[in-house]
């Protein structure tokens, strides 16, 4: 029996497939511990930042996407730079198995995560990820609403459906769209809370937001990327859409709670337009923004351009991350007085039903009705 430890940098995709990793090392017998024997890094390459955090967990590893990304390591390191869907086989061979195996393995978590689609077919001009993860493709509906009836049946309270580009789900064979796919997993019973991990806003049709609005279970939160509100600059990016198309699709989401995804920083924006990205920001609503100074990546198109000056890039993001943050209180402050359901996911803390965080003091694990107090720098005050 070996010892291993499993970590993960980067999104929720990367957690998920850290996570089928870690249950077939556990389905063949071996041991979790932190005195590992075998160390596995799930590693993420979208930013230059993300790479950098990685060598530094895979050096610390060893002490305890590319291949050149990673070159340099330790002789014991080994790099497998293949599909996700085929790493915890791969490295299930190289610790091999036992015997004797454990019962399966249950998430350690009280929100579980489920991957329904990977890799992506369109090509943003500075994205990797089509390189690293390969074209879109999807699992099987009937996987994916068996692994969910699984998740509830371990305890699992709420289930995050995740891929690289969700809108792209398609099980062909048996009919389903993302839409279809949300209404029969939101039905299972015993399953509290769905929600989606990000969905590029092309996607958000009719069809998806009768979906969202019509299944009891599903979060009134979506996360949609923008990258810019400046068309010049998502020309640029490739981004297959302009800012009023963004706004405009978003219009039958008002009362949901939105987030994205900002770059700052890309060789085509200049001052106005990030002043255009902060005034589409407070039009569409958005109440938290992931900001992610631009990396060139290396295979992309913009590879090569990286013309923003650094200072200039961290002015930006401290400006937006401000704009952020006064969002974010404003909407907890509107919820003053009100009710809501809070999935208590550590000790203290929790989320309620538009994915806005609270303190409240109730076990882990459970589904509180909850009364807003106050509002702190942290989230919402159950009174």
């Amino acid at each position: 029996m070996a010892r291993f430890s499993i970590r993960f940098l980067g999104c929720k995709v990367s957690q998920t497939d850290a996570q089928a990793v870690r249950e077939r090392l556990l389905a063949d017998g071996h041991m979790e511990s932190d005195r590992a024997d075998v160390a596995v890094v799930n590693t993420c390459c979208v930013t230059h930042e993300a790479v950098r955090k990685s060598r530094h967990a895979v050096s610390r590893a060893a002490r305890t996407r590319a291949r050149d990304a990673f070159s340099g390591m330790p002789a014991n390191v080994r790099v497998i730079a293949r599909r996700s869907e085929e790493t915890p086989e791969l490295v299930a061979g190289d610790v091999g198995a036992i015997g004797c195996v454990q019962a399966e393995a249950r998430l350690d978590r009280v929100r579980a995560f489920v991957k329904v689609q990977d890799g992506c077919s369109f090509s943003c001009n500075f994205c990797v990820v089509p390189l690293v993860r390969g074209r879109s493709r999807s699992r099987r509906a009937a996987a994916v609403l068996g692994e969910i009836h699984r998740r509830v049946d371990q305890g699992h309270r709420e289930v995050v459906l995740t891929g690289i580009n969700l809108g792209c789900y398609r099980d062909r064979e048996e009919g389903y769209t993302l839409a279809r796919l949300l209404r029969e997993a939101g039905s299972i019973p015993g399953l509290a809370r769905l929600r989606l991990s990000s969905i590029e806003v092309n996607h958000v049709n009719d069809e998806l937001v009768a979906a969202l609005r019509e299944t009891p279970t599903l979060a009134r939160h979506l996360h949609v990327p923008v990258q810019s509100g400046d068309d010049r600059v998502l020309r640029a990016m490739a981004r297959r859409y302009t800012s009023t198309t963004y706004l405009r699709r978003l219009e039958a989401l008002g009362d949901f709670n939105l987030t994205t995804d900002v770059i700052v920083g890309f060789p085509a924006e200049d001052e106005p337009a990030f002043r255009r990205t902060v005034g589409l920001v407070r039009a569409a609503g958005i109440t938290k923004v992931h900001v992610f100074p631009y990396s060139p990546r290396p295979g992309t198109r913009t590879a090569a351009e990286d013309s923003v000056p650094p200072a200039i890039k961290k002015d930006r993001g401290a400006r937006l991350r401000a704009v952020s943050h006064e969002a974010c209180i404003e909407r907890w402050r509107s919820k003053l007085g009100t009710d809501d359901v809070v999935l208590v996911d550590r000790p203290g803390r929790g989320y309620g039903d538009d994915y806005s965080p609270w303190l409240v003091d109730a076990p882990v694990g459970e589904l509180v009705r909850v009364r807003a107090g106050a509002v702190s720098e942290e989230g919402i005050l159950a009174a």
